[in-house]
């Protein structure tokens, strides 16, 4: 069985909230329904660990955390933090798991500063564009071997 953690950083448990014409009325719990519920359908099963935090230092941490206890992917929605955040992107590059970074909405047609993505550079590869399901793509990459 498959371990995948999903990570999710600030501003994305207001989701739902937070500019709906941007981000769509989807909660983060929603989200989390609605890939469990399609991939059931695909009859794909894995151990998935969901994760939120306003907090740099939590997310970090959470990422060390897969040294002790390795997983097969990490999807990461740094939000803001996507931006700006080096020590997300040295967390993520210390860690030799398949990682995919997701944005629900396409970062490269909104302001000029969401078109810099500091964590990207330590990913395999980037989701976005796709709203929710865009989730489901980046778990759905484990089955494809990305270089």
């Amino acid at each position: 069985m498959k371990k995948i953690l999903v990570l999710n950083g600030p501003n994305l448990n207001l989701l739902g909230q937070r500019e709906p014409d941007v981000y769509g009325n989807s909660t983060l719990e929603d989200i989390e329904k609605y890939v469990k519920s399609e991939l059931e359908q695909l009859k794909f099963s894995a151990k998935m660990d969901w994760f939120q935090s306003n907090s740099e230092g939590a997310l970090i941490d959470k990422l060390h955390d897969t040294l002790k206890n390795p997983v097969d992917l990490i999807v990461i929605n740094p939000g803001a933090y996507t931006h700006t955040s080096v020590a997300l992107l040295d967390a993520l590059k210390i860690l030799t798991c398949r990682k995919v970074e997701v944005h629900i909405s396409n970062t490269n047609t909104r302001e000029d500063f969401r078109q810099q993505k500091v964590t990207s550079k330590s990913v395999d590869g980037v989701v976005e564009g796709f709203g929710i399901e865009g989730y489901l793509l980046a778990i759905l990459s484990i089955f494809f071997k990305i270089s």
